[in-house]
């Protein structure tokens, strides 16, 4: 169960992550929503597009590295650094000339902006008891769909009043100024003077003692050898390519497919990311009540994984209904259902490996999901043309099954007791 009267230091250092992480994806959002007016200004071709697109993944699949800087230099200094560059990065958005120059700022974007989930859950690690990293977790997750969610209009409004250069000069700049704000507020338990000793002992009396930070820098090789990394990084690898399509097909495929035009994108394009902030918490609460029924943590987050990949089935649907709000209402259920189980799966990152390894590990894991997407975005920007977009909807509504299916048989927690 959550507490709120053991203090609210925490719930407001959660607060910050959830604006930097809404930034975050609102930038990195900002490309999809502008693409149907590039793509006819910069003279693109959906493959031309799907390239820009696996370039940016394979910028973010660096996020070992991103992983490991804030494990060793510490939170306040890493944040502040990447969000900095990603905000940066945004902004100069608006001086490309050609669809090559988009394709080098996405590349270095991914890259600064890896830092998304490799940082939230070492925040969550630090500052949250066990039962509470979920929903702290689901908190923080909430900004990606809420940053994916205010893209459409706030992107679609600055391309008709003003340009699309505006679009990124705008969104970036909001990034610098988070920088900015982390930099001169964040702290660590142990720094933070507003931290009283009842929410502090509450923090670390919940925690896990095998998963306390040591000394020792994190060792990638350890960390793959272990089973428990492969049950969360194979699943993960699986899943993600729903939220790439979501964030960087979607609107695409409602210009294109379903005939919306750009105010009709702005209206309706946000609405699956209202259902992904649902399935953030819907998660962590499924976790709960079935831990309250006398499930263990990681069966609990096991079960839950698995109810999302069931809900994911609907997403099978998309490409054979022919109203246009049907599929949008589908697409919805698919967002739901894949933050319900990326939640889930993310935070186990937490339960199973020590504090001073959960960035990396993350950011390892997050290799292999953003691996997922690039692979399937470049298949979609290569084959779409010929194919259409329905058997990428029925591979995405049947493939968290078989994630699920690993989550049971890799994760086994008695072995991040051993392998500590």
């Amino acid at each position: 169960m959550v507490r709120f009267n053991s203090g609210g230091v925490r719930w407001g250092i959660i607060a910050l992550l959830t604006v930097g992480t809404i930034l975050n994806y609102l930038t990195r959002s900002t490309l999809s929503v502008a693409a149907p007016t590039l793509m006819t200004t910069m003279n693109m071709s959906e493959k031309d597009y799907g390239f820009i697109t696996g370039v940016f993944q394979f910028g973010i699949m660096l996020q070992p590295i991103a992983g490991f800087v804030l494990d060793v230099v510490k939170l306040k200094m890493g944040m502040f650094l990447f969000a900095l560059a990603w905000g940066v990065i945004t902004m100069l958005h608006a001086l490309a000339g050609n669809w090559q120059t988009l394709a080098w700022l996405r590349g270095f974007q991914g890259f600064a902006e890896g830092t998304a989930q490799p940082g939230g859950l070492k925040v969550v690690s630090e500052w949250f008891p066990a039962k509470e990293r979920g929903f702290a977790s689901g908190l923080y997750n909430i900004g990606a769909s809420v940053g994916s969610m205010l893209a459409p209009p706030l992107v679609a409004f600055a391309i008709l009043y003003y340009n699309w250069q505006a679009a990124f000069v705008f969104t970036g700049a909001l990034g610098v100024l988070w920088a900015i704000l982390w930099f001169f507020t964040y702290r660590s338990p142990q720094d933070h003077k507003a931290l009283k000793d009842k929410e502090k002992s509450y923090i670390l009396d919940g925690q896990e003692k095998h998963l306390a930070a040591t000394g020792e820098r994190p060792s990638m090789l350890k960390i793959l050898k272990q089973r428990n990394f492969w049950g969360i990084a194979i699943p993960r690898f699986l899943a993600d390519p729903t939220w790439s399509t979501l964030v960087f097909w979607m609107p695409l495929y409602l210009a294109t497919v379903r005939g919306f035009d750009l105010k009709q994108i702005a209206l309706f394009g946000w609405l699956p990311f209202v259902a992904a902030d649902i399935g953030c918490l819907f998660g962590p609460f499924l976790v709960a009540t079935f831990q309250r029924f006398g499930i263990s943590l990681i069966t609990a987050r096991k079960l839950t994984f698995s109810v999302g990949a069931i809900l994911m089935m609907g997403v099978v649907f998309v490409g054979f209904v022919e109203s246009p709000y049907v599929a949008i209402a589908l697409l919805c259920l698919g967002a739901f259902a894949h933050q319900t189980l990326s939640v889930t799966v993310i935070t186990m990152s937490s339960d199973l490996f020590r504090q001073s390894e959960v960035a990396t590990v993350a950011g390892m894991a997050g290799t292999a999901a953003n691996l997922g997407a690039l692979l399937f975005s470049v298949a979609i920007g290569t084959l779409v043309a010929t194919t259409g977009y329905t058997p990428f909807f029925f591979i995405l509504g049947g493939i968290d099954l078989l994630g699920a299916l690993l989550l049971w048989f890799l994760v086994k927690p008695m072995e991040a007791a051993r392998d500590q």
